[in-house]
């Protein structure tokens, strides 16, 4: 029995056993005697009788080992031409100040606090110093509309907003604090007082309860950590809702440091001194998780990057930073691949740098499609790790743990559920399927620490939402299949499985096939409603940066090559060659948004669209307007 499936088996037999083994690495003010507390199933607890500091994991122990002059956090920001490397003790003290700062303006524990921020050091500061207080961190991606805000301040009911005056962006710059001052005259509730940190690209102005984050800080004393119960909400995060109503994703601080200390090591390969790099933004679950949170509780060095895959200034920017900073693994999303695929399909900028310290691409956030996997693998020369999780589990549900055992990788898999994951394929009746049939992805009760434990403030719409489905089992949303190996097939979400003529076809499938052309840089395939066979499939094609085709023989081309692959019972006959794609600020595209275009129905456009109109030019095409 290999170190995986030992793992994975003694996960699900004994999993107190193996989470209290796993919670060792974390110091604890009280260490846990117990795991799972299922006193209140289906509302489970990880390790309910320990109490710790989050913060102080992350940054004190390092310091108090002697290690408080090893980098812990380097900020690169091409759109500002700044580099600079934090210490673990510079971080820390910083961290200590402005948890103080807080404390002078009422913040204390079980306090929440909302961040309004770009990718910049006092946006880790602020979320850390939360932690350090015990107060609840909401972090909202800097740039949110003011009525996505508004809900968010109403719900979280912040005592404080900390906010930049801006972000930047390579082509613009993005006032920050017109938008929170907007929020808060369409919220209810009314926080103190806004922390703002003025940047020299836009300044903003103060108002009556503003207060300036310098100001404040050079009057605070630093503060030590807080103990607080594993139970007790580390931060709120919020994600999108069918009601319309942003959903709360609450994430305990015990089984949350247990769960990403345990993934680092196991999953990542990634320990004390090793630089790591995640190219996301604080304000989603990946950058909670493994820009912030996971490398620094195990002593690593993260980089926080403020620009783009392409553009700042050039498809060679994520190799400059590999190279720069001797990173020893990436994790994106296959979009940003995508991005530097169209521009420079050869990887000619990849010439330039010296990777020598790069050993692995780690990729997630939607469906890595074969052809991607492929070119990354080719260009890099190095592994490419597809995997699997949500902002609801906080940590990846499937992967291949190449810090336990690397095992062997299948194109277009995430491989394997890690421990503490039992999934299963479902059908519609919740009965359970055999190798290598399709159906709904679903993970048995418990999850495990990490996982949320409820939404905010709403124990009933958390089990509603996620838990009513099929008795005893967690609902992802997700469709694929586990194959004869234990090997775990994503195809993407279950309202992404269209119905033609009786048949229940994937598009993620389809995508697969169109993505594998040559010409194509990035691709979308949506059902669309059709009065003979109810759902007819469309493509939508974006081509690689100088392909010379005719819509006509590329349409050709991919309409045969899915006939060949799928089959003629996929009723595919339709491509459409776009300049883009309309995706969230997370590069997911909005494959839902458009098929309700398509279908000729009043949508309302997600609040986390990174360009809008990208979405106003495929209008006209998705509803076929001359």
């Amino acid at each position: 029995m290999g170190a995986y499936e030992d793992s994975y088996r003694r996960s699900l037999a004994d999993p107190d056993g193996f989470w209290l083994e796993a919670a060792s690495a974390i110091s604890w003010t009280r260490s846990p005697i117990r795991g799972l507390d299922d006193s209140a199933a289906p509302l489970y607890r990880w390790f309910s009788d320990g109490e710790l500091n989050t913060s102080y994991n992350a940054l004190d122990r390092h310091v108090e080992s002697g290690a408080g002059e090893r980098s812990a956090l380097i900020y690169d920001s091409p759109v500002t031409g700044t580099t600079r490397t934090f210490t673990y003790a510079e971080l820390r003290d910083r961290v200590a100040v402005f948890a103080g700062a807080l404390r002078s303006v009422g913040v204390g524990k079980g306090d929440r606090v909302i961040v309004y921020m770009p990718m910049i050091p006092e946006a880790v500061i602020a979320m850390l110093a939360c932690a350090r207080l015990g107060a609840i961190h909401s972090v909202v991606f800097g740039g949110f509309a003011p009525k996505e805000l508004a809900a968010r301040i109403d719900d979280a009911t912040p005592k404080v907003i900390v906010a930049a005056s801006c972000g930047i962006e390579p082509t613009r710059v993005v006032e920050y604090k017109p938008i929170v001052d907007s929020a808060l005259e369409l919220a209810g509730h009314q926080p103190d007082h806004t922390i703002l940190l003025q940047r020299e690209n836009a300044p903003g102005k103060l108002g009556e309860r503003d207060l300036d984050w310098e100001t404040l800080i050079s009057d605070a004393r630093p503060v030590d950590p807080v103990p607080v119960a594993a139970t007790d909400p580390l931060y709120v995060l919020y994600t999108s809702g069918t009601t319309g109503k942003p959903k709360g994703v609450v994430r305990d601080n015990g089984g949350h440091a247990v769960a990403l200390a345990w993934s680092m090591r196991a999953v990542y390969d990634i320990g004390p001194g090793d630089v790591w790099w995640t190219a996301s933004d604080v304000g989603w679950v990946v950058g909670h998780s493994y820009i912030v949170y996971a490398p620094l509780l195990v002593g690593a060095t993260t980089v926080l990057y403020e620009g783009k895959p392409v553009g700042t200034p050039d498809a060679g920017a994520f190799w400059r930073v590999i190279s720069e900073h001797h990173v020893k693994a990436l994790f994106t999303a296959p979009t940003a691949l995508r991005a530097i695929k169209k521009v420079d399909p050869d990887a000619a900028e990849l010439a330039k740098y010296d990777l020598g310290a790069f050993s692995t691409l780690f990729l997630a956030g939607e469906r890595l499609d074969p052809e991607t996997y492929h070119w990354a693998h080719d260009k890099l020369g190095v592994p490419v790790v597809d995997h699997w999780w949500q902002t609801e589990t906080g940590w990846p549900i499937a992967a291949n743990p190449r810090g336990l055992e690397a095992l062997p990788t299948k194109p277009g898999s995430a491989t394997v559920p890690l421990p503490g994951w039992n999934v299963q394929i479902l059908d519609a009746d919740g009965t359970v399927l055999p190798a290598g049939e399709e159906g709904a992805i679903a993970i048995k009760l418990p999850l495990p620490p990490g996982a949320l434990p409820t939404l905010w403030g709403d124990d009933a719409r958390y089990i509603l939402s996620y838990l009513s489905q099929y008795d005893g089992y967690y609902l992802t949303g997700d469709g694929g299949y586990i194959d004869a190996d234990g090997y775990i097939f994503v195809m993407g979400r279950t309202d992404d499985v269209i119905n033609v003529a009786g048949h229940r076809l994937s598009t993620g499938s389809m995508e697969a096939v169109l993505a594998a052309h040559p010409a194509v840089a990035e691709c979308a395939v949506i059902g669309v409603h059709d009065a003979l066979k109810g759902q007819l499939p469309r493509g939508f094609v974006v081509l690689k940066a100088g392909v010379e085709i005719s819509s006509e023989a590329l349409q050709a081309e991919l309409v045969a090559a899915v006939r060949r692959d799928i089959g003629p019972v996929a009723a595919f006959r339709e491509v459409s060659v776009v300049d883009a794609l309309p995706k969230t600020r997370s590069g997911k595209i909005l494959r839902k948004t458009m098929r309700g275009i398509a279908d000729g129905r009043e949508v309302q456009i997600p609040s986390t669209i990174e360009d809008p109109t990208v979405l106003d030019t495929l209008r006209p095409i998705l509803r076929h307007e001359d």
